[in-house]
């Protein structure tokens, strides 16, 4: 069954039901090391291409393990802080460290355009709830800014930057990222009742799923409202406004395959300048009404809710527009790591933020009529259409947030087994949460599209947005408990005031976004119920069809024990050079199986060829290459590389051969490599044989027809899992097996 692979696009991020060859990691295609090692792979490593090694489990590794191996083995630091390996060179000597203040710059431009622009909105919408429900009266102002504040303080500085971002998996932070070190911290304990396991599962696919649906609501609103200033401007028709959206949402989404470095150093000095704005506009109506401040007191936030419980839960209700962007600080910290978006956040975000909400209070005092939108009335007419062209770059940069934490949560997810595999670009050569991800970038554009289309102000999304946000951050508040007291032994006298304190707070925000279901909110729970739908379906036929493959498969010692000389099933040996990629270095790969099932025969020379993948940037040149003979003519080669290494089969192949296959000469010191005479193979024709593990429409009791129909769509719509192994079309074959589902 001939296939044409042909040459790969720069790097492909597997997750499949069934082991296949393709490499796990987006890694864009460089040249390899000369340099090659016959020392052991390290244990650190996670197959890279092809077989699994263990079922599809919810105990990922942040390292990308293969796309059949979602368990895989740790990386390095794995469940830890992940530090010293992302910085390596080609030749796996230390890199020189990004300064933290420009990891701090690239962070503004890519991490708190979301948090930054709510400023735009939330006391505009605030106000304008249920017919102005929310009067601009000394008390009810000062309660609405007091409880933005302590939003600010409590759910996003301390929770988040204090507590939630330090649970990094091997640096990268979301949901998903925080449910594989949850699950595989919790199985490694011992213990683990099957329930556990599921409720942490299932709270981290509720999480992925909504915020996902927060990918696709934060572009559309946060433009929308900057474009919605030229109504306060007036000297520009609201026409415009439609139009100017949806050229910018295109242009954003255009750009996205350049990558997050690019992006943030373009972005970063924008959001300088955008959050020095930000302060500079709220300042002189600060000083010119300073009782504003005594809003930083939480007291006049519980008067609001004592004195006016019905008006001050409405308002809580877009209060926590204020927060948007707190889940996307999380997601987006495999991009730029803790500490760069801590210093941001302390040294200009939060002032900023603080005095312009704080401006908008001490104007609306004021002057009342301001509350139609206190933003854009705190400045000047002559300066509201620059203003205007600000707000609509920032806003551009307040979706970026979220589009980086969306490819982020997407490659956490296939790792998990809860998607197909995706093709990822690294972006990156240093950073190996820098990615892109074509086909997310599409359906979230697309998306984005509908809602501007459908929708057209942006507070008419506003009730779906907090609903949103706020759902999210209690599932990350709840798998972090669970984190805290179960794998950092956390005492209750530690986790129950946090559950209460910072858990009362976010279910009130919740149970305030609950009522607006009907007005909008429906929309984040249709794109979760359906996301959800997807990815538990797509983890209960991965679990089924990877069962099924291991039993197919057979161990690999027994097999080669049966065909060698000697053996109940001893094969005749034809000339030539077979190469088998196979992730799992304990099973037999189909192709080889069914190849010497179906011909009889088996080649002189047959080479497993197994990618492991580690954690960072590149693969020490010391450590590339191991071999270990099986038997006559049968070697299985492990060859490690790092994100950003090629994953190029060929050239393993011609690394291994040239490194461990050429004897050395009486020059030749201790220093030098094992000889493997079975690899002494230069100048043979390989011809590679990839194995398939096909799936055919059948009657599985296993799964309801409707759930087998949704997966063997999803299956097809994966990407070409050859394309990054860079294999000769004239020289490459698959073969396997197929089954019914």
């Amino acid at each position: 069954m001939p296939e044409n692979p042909s040459r790969s696009p720069r790097s492909d991020e597997p997750s499949s039901p069934h082991p296949e060859p393709s490499p796990s990691a987006a890694v864009p295609a460089a040249a390899p090391s000369p340099a090659v090692s016959g020392r052991p792979p390290s244990a650190d490593a996670i197959p890279a291409d092809a077989e699994a090694t263990e079922p599809p489990s919810a105990a990922t590794p942040s390292a990308d393990p293969g796309p059949h191996d979602p368990a895989g083995t740790p990386g390095p630091h794995a469940g830890a802080h992940h530090h010293s390996h992302h910085h390596l060179d080609h030749r796996g000597l230390p890199r020189a460290r990004t300064p933290l203040a420009v990891a701090a710059l690239g962070a503004l431009g890519v991490v708190f355009g979301d948090i930054g622009t709510s400023p735009l909105y939330a006391l505009q919408t605030v106000f304008a709830l249920h017919h102005n429900a929310v009067a601009p009266t000394e008390s009810d102002v000062l309660g609405v800014v007091s409880m933005v504040t302590w939003c600010l303080l409590t759910i996003v500085t301390f929770t988040y930057l204090g507590l939630i971002m330090r649970a990094d998996n091997q640096g990268e932070g979301g949901i998903l990222a925080l449910t594989a070190l949850v699950l595989r911290k919790l199985r490694g304990a011992g213990g683990v009742g099957p329930r556990e396991a599921a409720v942490a599962l299932v709270l981290g696919v509720l999480g992925a799923a909504l915020f996902f649906g927060d990918s696709v609501i934060t572009p559309a609103i946060s433009v929308l409202s900057a474009f919605e200033g030229i109504e306060v401007a007036g000297s520009v028709p609201n026409s415009v406004i439609l139009p100017g959206a949806l050229i910018v949402l295109t242009a954003l989404f255009a750009v996205q395959r350049r990558g997050t470095a690019r992006i943030g150093r373009l972005f970063g000095p924008v959001m300088i300048v955008w959050f020095v704005v930000l302060a500079a506009m709220g300042l002189p109506h600060l000083l010119a009404n300073p009782s504003i401040l005594r809003a930083l007191s939480p007291h006049y936030a519980l008067l609001f809710l004592v004195d006016r419980p019905g008006v001050a839960f409405i308002a809580l209700g877009a209060v926590v527009l204020a927060i948007t962007g707190a889940e996307a600080l999380y997601a987006d910290m495999g991009h730029f790591g803790r500490r760069p978006i801590a210093l941001a956040w302390g040294a200009l975000v939060l002032p900023a933020l603080l005095l312009n909400y704080y401006g908008q209070g001490a104007l609306i005092l004021a002057d009342p009529r301001t509350v139609v939108n206190p933003f854009f009335s705190m400045v000047p007419d002559a300066l509201r259409v620059p203003l205007v062209a600000l707000a609509a770059l920032a806003t551009v940069i307040a979706s970026q947030a979220v589009i980086s934490g969306a490819f982020s949560v997407a490659r956490q997810a296939t790792r998990l087994s809860l998607l197909p595999r995706l093709k990822v670009t690294q972006t990156s050569e240093a950073h190996g949460g820098q990615i892109y991800i074509g086909t997310i970038n599409t359906l979230l554009f697309a998306g984005v599209l509908v809602l501007v289309l459908v929708f057209r102000r942006s507070e008419a999304l506003a009730a779906a947005y907090g609903l949103a946000v706020t759902a999210t951050i209690i599932l990350v508040l709840a798998l972090f408990l669970l984190y805290a007291r179960r794998i950092l032994s956390w005492p209750l006298w530690q986790v129950v005031p946090l559950a209460v304190v910072v858990g009362g707070l976010e279910l009130v925000l919740l149970a305030a976004n609950v009522v607006k279901i009907p007005a909008g909110g429906w929309i984040p729970l249709v794109i979760a119920a359906a996301l959800t739908t997807i990815m538990l379906v797509w983890k209960r036929g991965s679990r089924i069809l990877f069962d099924r493959r291991r039993d197919m498969e057979g161990p690999l010692a027994e097999f080669i024990a049966e065909i060698s000389p000697g053996g109940s099933r001893e094969v005749p040996r034809v000339p030539g050079l077979v190469v088998y990629p196979h992730g799992n270095e304990a099973t037999v790969p189909l192709a080889l199986r069914t190849g010497v099932a179906m011909n009889r025969v088996l080649h002189e020379h047959v080479v497993l060829l197994t990618m492991k993948h580690l954690g960072v940037p590149h693969a020490r040149a010391e450590d590339r290459s191991s071999a270990r003979v099986l038997g006559p003519g049968i070697v299985q080669l492990t060859h490690l590389v790092g994100f950003h290494d090629s994953q190029d089969v060929p050239a393993a192949l011609a690394e291994a051969v040239e490194r461990l296959g050429r004897e050395h000469g009486p020059e030749c010191d201790a220093g030098c490599v094992e000889h493997v005479p079975e690899l002494a193979l230069a100048g043979m024709e390989p011809m590679y044989v990839l194995s398939v593990f096909r799936i055919e429409p059948g009657q599985d009791p296993a799964m309801p027809r409707w759930q087998r129909g949704l997966f063997r769509t999803l299956e097809r719509a994966g990407a070409n899992r050859t394309q990054v192994l860079q294999l000769p079309t004239t020289r490459t074959v698959v073969m396997g097996a197929e089954t019914e589902l």
